[in-house]
């Protein structure tokens, strides 16, 4: 087997996260209802309790917590804290959705080079962080002698001697 040492394990993307959560059907809720996932069937032979959503190009397995009673409650919002990132257009439609529902958030401003990102954190019933981002206006530049695929490719630079970025197509799940 030739060595890769771009991918050496040859992964393709990014399957899903899972998420140990206090009650299911809260986080069923909030990720289908806030963040816009549509749950979809679970292998059957599972023995504990969760659900699968899918949406965005990503899965998430949400695990009821074995005793939820002794889950930490996460109430600070910590930009620096582990999180899972979402792109969108509209920054300031999505502010006002999450402030009209009374969800609590964090707003921050990045700047490279004269461009800025908005951001947005907040949590999920299980205070698992949450990002909202227009990162797309920083483009993705490869480090010297790296090639970089992006699912944007809109903002992904690269110099005259890169190839160009392939499309990524995702599949289609069928309940």
């Amino acid at each position: 087997m030739k060595d890769n040492k771009a991918n050496p394990l040859r992964l393709s993307s990014l399957n899903h996260i899972s998420l140990v959560c206090k009650s299911v059907e809260q986080s069923v809720d909030f990720y289908q209802n806030v963040l816009g996932f549509v749950p979809v069937r679970r292998p059957g032979s599972f023995d504990f309790d969760g659900a699968w959503l899918f949406g965005h190009g990503i899965g998430i397995h949400l695990l009821r917590a074995d005793d939820p009673e002794t889950m930490p409650k996460k109430t600070v919002i910590n930009p620096k804290d582990n999180h899972i990132s979402f792109q969108c257009e509209n920054m300031a439609m999505v502010e006002k959705k999450l402030m009209e529902i009374g969800i609590d958030l964090v707003r921050q401003r990045v700047e490279e080079g004269g461009v800025y990102v908005d951001q947005l954190f907040f949590h999920d019933p299980d205070g698992f962080m949450i990002e909202i981002c227009n990162c797309d206006n920083i483009p993705v530049i490869p480090l010297a002698g790296e090639v970089v695929r992006s699912c944007s490719r809109v903002n992904l630079q690269l110099g005259p001697q890169q190839p160009q970025p392939q499309q990524i197509h995702l599949p289609v799940v069928q309940p």
